[in-house]
């Protein structure tokens, strides 16, 4: 199947990562994993951004790392072996965009995911340091048993965020099998 008009989920991630995020930008990938996302944004953030990354695996880390490096990035970007649910200790400004990418490492350990407790107090952590106007993207990945308990848990607290502090899209396919992956986009007003 080839479509080119209605992005996966992912694509569209990316699209609204390259379309938002300008140089000098402070940005963090919450779950590096194997370093896609990390990359692109150390890119978009040019020499005078800053990306902030983590993951509680060192196998993402050594991973993402060795992209970056390859690629001459790897100064842009500051790689935190920790979890999530622990921004806070690391962030002490405002920033400008954050994504997730729950569930598991790709071609990692299956058993290793995100959990939907230290996923929420790490996003309501996040939220409280986004800039003014700025981007959380978060893709949940319901296609497996702890994906969906967590992908239910997530809509529950998103569908509860005031409307007037922020906007919340949800963007899924719905003809589509084997319950895909979804985005939840969320812009902060710019009146907090």
């Amino acid at each position: 199947m080839a479509y080119d008009k209605i992005y996966s989920v992912l694509k569209l991630s990316r699209k609204l990562i390259k379309e938002y995020v300008k140089k000098g930008m402070t940005v963090v990938d919450c779950t590096m994993g194997n370093g896609n996302d990390t990359l692109l944004l150390a890119k978009e953030v040019g020499e005078k951004g800053k990306v902030i990354a983590f993951d509680i695996q060192q196998t993402a880390i050594d991973n993402t790392y060795s992209k970056l490096n390859k690629k001459g990035l790897i100064n842009r970007v500051e790689l935190i072996l920790d979890g999530h649910e622990n921004i806070d200790r690391y962030i002490n400004k405002n920033i400008d965009l954050a994504i997730y990418n729950l569930g598991y490492l790709p071609k990692g350990d299956k058993s290793i995911t995100t959990s939907i407790n230290t996923t929420l107090e790490s996003i309501e952590k996040t939220l409280k340091i986004l800039k003014n106007n700025g981007l959380l993207l978060i893709v949940a990945y319901p296609g497996h048993k702890t994906g969906m308990d967590e992908k239910e848990l997530l809509e529950e607290y998103l569908r509860k965020i005031n409307q007037k502090d922020y906007n919340v899209l949800k963007n899924e396919f719905i003809n589509q099998i084997n319950n895909p992956p979804i985005l939840y986009c969320l812009e902060k007003s710019n009146n907090n």
